[in-house]
């Protein structure tokens, strides 16, 4: 089964007012903690959609072979970043039979639960395997290349949430347990720094 992981990390981080990608937990930035984690899912076919200070950010990735899509429509949500990535594949004849969605700003996830994940994606190639949160699901998520034409409509930054739980009939979700807590405040920032130290 061909997968590419697509690492969303076009926003603009208005609530962070600073460069979220860029912020850094234990020396390493956002970005790259996911980035790392991107590359022990596999080697090759992973895909860093940037937008807002494209160039900047580019310049900190450190991990080796990160193809970067610049997406021109990130100020209109998260979905654009995912259908950049898509048209990207279809304008370079790149075909998957799936695309692995991570977002930069997740740094607590288990390596272990995103394996889990691919796994669970490899028995079942045509069901979405989804992140299940309290009152519904969303990313890290698995998406087969049989949604790929109707991901292509989604719009906003909820588009990839309303769509996975649109489908929820066709949904699967990892045993394990992880932290998928996601960053958008220098608080959030700051509160997951110390608990990472205790």
């Amino acid at each position: 089964m061909n997968i590419a992981i697509l690492v969303l990390a076009a926003g603009k981080s208005s609530r962070m007012k600073s460069i979220k990608q860029l912020e850094k937990i234990e020396g390493k930035t956002l970005l790259n903690i996911t980035l790392e984690k991107a590359k022990l899912l596999q080697k090759n076919n992973v895909y860093c959609v940037l937008g807002a200070n494209a160039n900047r950010i580019e310049q900190s990735i450190s991990a080796s072979k990160i193809k970067t899509i610049y997406n021109d429509n990130f100020a209109d949500g998260l979905s654009t970043s995912i259908i950049s990535g898509l048209n990207y594949f279809k304008n370079q004849h790149l075909k998957f039979d799936a695309i692995f969605i991570l977002l930069a700003d997740q740094p607590a996830i288990d390596i272990a639960y995103l394996l889990s994940m691919k796994s669970l994606s490899l028995k079942n190639p045509t069901k979405i395997i989804a992140t299940k949160y309290p009152a519904h699901f969303g990313v890290p998520v698995i998406i087969p290349k049989i949604y790929f034409e109707a991901l292509l409509k989604i719009n906003g930054d909820r588009g990839a949430k309303s769509f996975i739980n649109a489908h929820k009939n066709e949904v699967l979700s990892s045993n394990l347990q992880t932290n998928h807590i996601d960053i958008d405040t220098k608080e959030e920032l700051n509160l997951f720094r110390k608990s990472i130290l205790k």
